[in-house]
């Protein structure tokens, strides 16, 4: 329902300049369209009814925090779902400029992150634990973790470049996306792609990034490793060094160990040998074998959260980050969130 009214804001806004529009596609179907205006006239005057209607249905996404439910509405929430937190105070001009644009991303990426507010003056353990000394103040929690911040009021263009370098898009970017799947390039040739890019940018480090992921699908750890290690630390945060850097862990763990029906054997005879588990695990992950190696991290999870300092867990937010299955990655998230609270 959502997607064919925003396609139908889509229309409005493509004829709001001009009495007639060719050569357009639409993004549903891949058709050119010749639009009029007189076609819809009937209802343009419907467009500003629906589009608030739209944004007001994902006020479900917009929520106030307190010390209290912090850890309830925040962190726990995070393991399904980013969440941006923004700490506010009602004396605070920057804060009441900065909150609008939260409110209007949120509405149009429709589930892809939630926005908690804390209110300083009424809410202070919170904001005191996290160092907040000026607001407004943001920060963004993913599997119950601050991965990144920023502070004052950015302007629009920002904030969304901030939700992007962390693998946040607007929701319907990503749906014109499934309409229209690119052809994958197999991994060699993706590699090979990405090293004739960096002869013409050998600064780009957006590029270095993406050869090393692409590295680590053709077995060029090493290499992988090196191009990380010189890339700047401001990309510590992108969801692609992240991937990336779990992707090098799980390869460090395999090094040495017993091959994968050694381990299987070893599970079977004794279930509760977790480091036994645990190899077992990574193994079937880099083999493809996803949802069989969740399991096992669910598993020793469930047994003991606390085991080699929170292992269980560490290791299921780094297959997230592998993995590509978004309705598995989903469906995992939430049996572990109900572990975890």
């Amino acid at each position: 329902m959502f997607q064919d009214a925003w396609f139908f804001l889509w229309c409005l806004r493509c004829i709001s300049s001009a009495p007639k529009l060719d050569c357009r596609v639409c993004p549903s179907s891949g058709e050119p369209l010749t639009l009029y205006r007189s076609d819809v006239s009937p209802l343009i005057h419907h467009h500003q009814l629906i589009e608030e209607s739209l944004v007001m249905s994902d006020k479900s996404h917009v929520f106030d925090v307190t010390d209290a439910d912090f850890e309830t509405a925040v962190l726990k929430r995070s393991l399904e779902t980013p969440v941006l937190v923004d700490f506010w105070a009602p004396w605070c001009a920057p804060c009441r400029s900065l909150i609008p644009i939260l409110e209007k991303l949120v509405a149009e990426y429709r589930g892809g992150f939630e926005l908690a507010k804390i209110n300083v003056d009424q809410e202070q353990q919170v904001a005191a634990a996290l160092q907040v000394r000026s607001v407004p103040m943001v920060y963004l929690v993913k599997d119950g973790q601050l991965v990144d911040g920023f502070p004052g009021a950015k302007p629009e263009t920002q904030v969304r470049e901030f939700l992007t370098k962390h693998g946040i898009l607007p929701a319907r970017s990503a749906a014109f996306r499934e309409d229209t799947p690119a052809i994958p390039l197999d991994p060699e040739a993706e590699v090979e792609r990405l090293r004739q890019a960096l002869v013409a940018e050998p600064e780009n480090n957006d590029l270095k990034l993406d050869l090393a992921l692409a590295l680590l699908k053709t077995n060029g750890a090493d290499e992988a490793a090196g191009l990380i290690d010189a890339l700047p630390a401001k990309l510590a945060t992108d969801d692609r060094m992240l991937r990336a850097k779990a992707w090098l862990r799980f390869i460090e763990v395999l090094n040495g160990a017993p091959s994968l029906d050694v381990l299987q054997g070893a599970c079977a005879a004794d279930a509760s040998d977790f480091d036994q588990r645990h190899l077992l695990g990574v193994h079937l992950l880099l083999d493809g074998q996803c949802e069989a190696a969740l399991e096992h991290f669910l598993e020793m999870l469930r047994q003991n959260r606390d085991f080699k300092d929170g292992l269980p867990r560490k290791a299921l937010i780094d297959a997230f980050y592998l993995i590509e299955d978004k309705e598995l990655v989903g469906r995992y998230r939430r049996k572990m969130s109900a572990l975890l609270f």
